[in-house]
């Protein structure tokens, strides 16, 4: 059986999110509606439905119409297990050290290096995008120069992939968070998976709103998420770390880096190192 996705952009959180509750009237109804504002500074929303039924398009064109949205792109999308499907396409991932792997791929990994354990079906960062590819290198760079985390936090830690990393490699108990309670649940999940129970709390938590994160300060702050989230906690960022404490910045398009630089250096972070993979750049800051 076939699905369908049918997406659009508009400018505005308001008319992006009246668009979505309209499309709650269309028959046949949608399974999932989603409102995602476009992380890139121009004001732009999308909004996606996504359908067991052909959807109505000329309802569609009529809400498009309505709210002022581009023409919706309605695209039909073949029936296929797509866990399994990644597995056959997602190779494991060498950044420096680490080995990031699905179970399928064990028997590859090499002697020597630290393996990281991710499921494919475990999703909020496999180890195969770029920032996260980033944010390991930066990792296995800060380690090289003799550093080692002794409090370490991952903030918005998805499959908390680098609190592991972490704690692959040095003492203790790291911290890593994140606001989706699904995604707490996948960290909780790997954590366990990869026989490191004890060594990574996870917890649930919008950037450091956390008892346990504001009673803390850090030597080394993983952030692996967008622009946006980064610049609003900047001043959080910093202000939870020791001096002298690092910063490994990531979830940044390469056009945005300067900003983000920026806005750190005014609090009092100089760069380190500023690597690019593809499209994504990792900033390494200290304080």
């Amino acid at each position: 059986m076939s699905t369908y996705t049918a997406l659009t952009t508009l400018t505005g959180k308001e008319p992006a999110e009246a668009l979505a509750e309209a499309m709650e009237m269309l028959e046949p109804e949608a399974t999932g509606i989603g409102v995602f504002e476009v992380e890139d500074g121009s004001g732009t929303w999308e909004v996606g439905g996504y359908f067991i039924e052909k959807p109505d398009i000329a309802g569609l064109e009529l809400l498009a119409a309505a709210y002022g949205a581009k023409p919706f792109a309605v695209s039909e999308v073949p029936d296929q297990d797509w866990v399994a499907k990644v597995r056959r396409e997602l190779t494991p991932v060498e950044a420096g050290r680490f080995f990031v792997y699905g179970s399928h791929d064990a028997d590859k990994v090499p002697d020597g290096a630290e393996p990281l354990l991710i499921e494919a079906a475990m999703a909020f960062g496999t180890g195969h995008h770029g920032t996260t590819q980033g944010c390991l290198q930066a990792l296995d760079h800060l380690a090289n120069q003799g550093f080692v985390g002794t409090s370490v936090a991952d903030i918005g830690c998805g499959t908390a992939v680098l609190a592991m990393a972490a704690a692959r490699i040095w003492p203790g108990v790291m911290l890593a968070s994140d606001i989706d309670a699904v995604a707490v649940e996948v960290a909780e999940a790997n954590v366990a998976a990869n026989g490191l129970e004890g060594r990574v709390n996870c917890l649930e938590a919008m950037g450091f709103d956390h008892e346990v994160l504001q009673a803390t300060q850090f030597d080394l702050i993983f952030a692996n998420i967008l622009k946006g989230p980064l610049i609003d906690l900047a001043p959080e960022m910093t202000e939870q770390r020791l001096p002298g404490g690092y910063a490994i910045l990531s979830g940044i398009l390469n056009e945005q880096a300067d900003e983000v630089v920026a806005v750190y250096e005014g609090l009092g972070n100089s760069l380190v190192q500023r690597t690019e993979i593809g499209e994504w750049t990792t900033l390494i800051l200290q304080k």
